[in-house]
Protein backbone atom coordinates (compact mmCIF):
# COMPACT_ATOMS: atom_id res chain seq x y z
CA UNK A 1 0.00 0.00 0.00
CA UNK A 2 1.31 3.46 -0.88
CA UNK A 3 1.72 6.25 1.66
CA UNK A 4 1.96 10.00 1.17
CA UNK A 5 4.55 12.05 3.02
CA UNK A 6 4.23 15.83 2.93
CA UNK A 7 7.35 17.23 1.24
CA UNK A 8 6.59 20.98 1.16
CA UNK A 9 3.91 23.33 2.39
CA UNK A 10 2.99 26.75 0.97
CA UNK A 11 0.53 29.44 2.02
CA UNK A 12 -1.39 31.07 -0.84
CA UNK A 13 -3.45 34.21 -0.31
CA UNK A 14 -5.82 35.16 -3.15
CA UNK A 15 -7.12 38.72 -3.57
CA UNK A 16 -9.87 40.14 -5.76
CA UNK A 17 -8.41 43.21 -7.43
CA UNK A 18 -11.35 44.19 -9.61
CA UNK A 19 -13.76 42.95 -12.25
CA UNK A 20 -13.19 42.23 -15.93
CA UNK A 21 -15.44 43.38 -18.78
CA UNK A 22 -17.65 40.28 -18.41
CA UNK A 23 -18.26 40.89 -14.71
CA UNK A 24 -15.94 38.12 -13.56
CA UNK A 25 -13.59 38.85 -10.66
CA UNK A 26 -9.92 39.56 -11.38
CA UNK A 27 -7.75 37.64 -8.94
CA UNK A 28 -4.11 37.90 -7.93
CA UNK A 29 -2.30 35.62 -5.52
CA UNK A 30 0.65 35.87 -3.17
CA UNK A 31 2.38 32.59 -2.31
CA UNK A 32 4.67 32.07 0.66
CA UNK A 33 7.04 29.09 0.42
CA UNK A 34 8.99 27.29 3.13
CA UNK A 35 6.05 27.08 5.52
CA UNK A 36 6.59 24.57 8.31
CA UNK A 37 4.79 21.32 7.54
CA UNK A 38 3.59 21.19 11.16
CA UNK A 39 1.83 24.59 10.96
CA UNK A 40 -1.73 24.42 12.22
CA UNK A 41 -4.69 25.96 10.38
CA UNK A 42 -4.97 28.60 13.12
CA UNK A 43 -1.31 29.57 12.70
CA UNK A 44 -1.68 29.84 8.93
CA UNK A 45 -4.84 31.93 9.30
CA UNK A 46 -3.10 34.26 11.74
CA UNK A 47 -0.15 34.74 9.37
CA UNK A 48 -2.44 35.30 6.40
CA UNK A 49 -4.58 37.79 8.31
CA UNK A 50 -1.48 39.82 9.23
CA UNK A 51 -0.58 40.04 5.53
CA UNK A 52 -4.17 40.84 4.48
CA UNK A 53 -4.28 43.70 7.00
CA UNK A 54 -1.37 45.33 5.12
CA UNK A 55 -3.10 45.03 1.74
CA UNK A 56 -5.61 47.35 0.12
CA UNK A 57 -7.17 44.52 -1.92
CA UNK A 58 -10.20 42.42 -0.99
CA UNK A 59 -9.45 38.94 0.34
CA UNK A 60 -10.91 36.17 -1.81
CA UNK A 61 -9.37 32.99 -0.40
CA UNK A 62 -6.64 31.56 1.83
CA UNK A 63 -5.17 28.22 0.76
CA UNK A 64 -2.73 25.72 2.22
CA UNK A 65 -0.87 23.94 -0.58
CA UNK A 66 0.81 20.67 0.43
CA UNK A 67 3.00 18.71 -1.97
CA UNK A 68 3.49 15.09 -1.07
CA UNK A 69 5.88 12.33 -2.04
CA UNK A 70 4.24 8.95 -2.63
CA UNK A 71 6.10 6.00 -1.21
CA UNK A 72 5.47 2.39 -2.12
Amino acid sequence: MATAVIATTKLRIVFQVGMDDDGKPLLKAKTFSNIQKSATPDQLLQAAQAYVDLSNDTLSNIERVDNSDLLA
